[in-house]
């Protein structure tokens, strides 16, 4: 229900504005002067209309940047607003991160955020040689709860080519470990 009535807006606020447009020609060749106030109150309406989306931007910004990892539930309960909406917005986010030091991952139908911190960390371990158990183990004090999110940070990381060749191969590790 919720999608339909925002298609319903977006498809009335088009034609609104192709109407308002349509106005303004046609007041302009009658008042020019009417035509140029009628265009900056327009302007003015649709500048004005951007700054819910960018408050609600620089929140999830400042949220992100003081927490060490977040999932979308959490974070929509956090700023009040719908899952869809933060899950949209971390989906934005996870295709643009190959340059940034966190990590957004989708694990579960669910997005997950991790901080620099944890994710070099994970880095750390994984030239190491730990595998995923050995990982997780580590990891567990920052709320990373099961291996299928330790091998999703793996592969994305892996995915965006920000995880280089392991030093110590998984077997090497654990074989030096049994023997020492």
């Amino acid at each position: 229900m919720p999608g339909k009535f925002v298609k319903t807006l977006k498809t009335i606020g088009r034609w609104w504005f192709i109407f308002l447009i349509a106005i303004i020609l046609i007041v302009f060749l009658f008042n020019q002067l009417a035509a140029i106030i009628i265009t900056i109150i327009t302007i003015t309406l649709f500048a004005l209309s951007y700054i819910p989306t960018r408050l609600f931007y620089r929140k999830l910004d400042k949220i992100l940047n003081k927490v060490e990892s977040i999932d979308d539930k959490t974070l929509a309960r956090k700023l009040k607003r719908p899952l869809a909406q933060i899950q949209e917005k971390m989906f934005k986010l996870s295709k643009k991160q190959s340059k940034k030091s966190s990590l957004i991952i989708f694990s579960n139908k669910h997005y997950i955020f991790y901080n620099e911190m944890i994710i070099t960390n994970f880095k750390s371990y994984y030239n190491k040689g730990l595998g995923e158990k050995e990982t997780l183990e580590k990891l567990k004090k920052f709320d990373i709860k099961t291996r299928t999110e330790i091998k999703t940070i793996e592969e994305t990381l892996i995915k965006h080519e920000r995880l280089e060749d392991r030093k110590v191969s998984v077997k090497e590790y654990r074989d030096k470990k049994r023997y020492s």
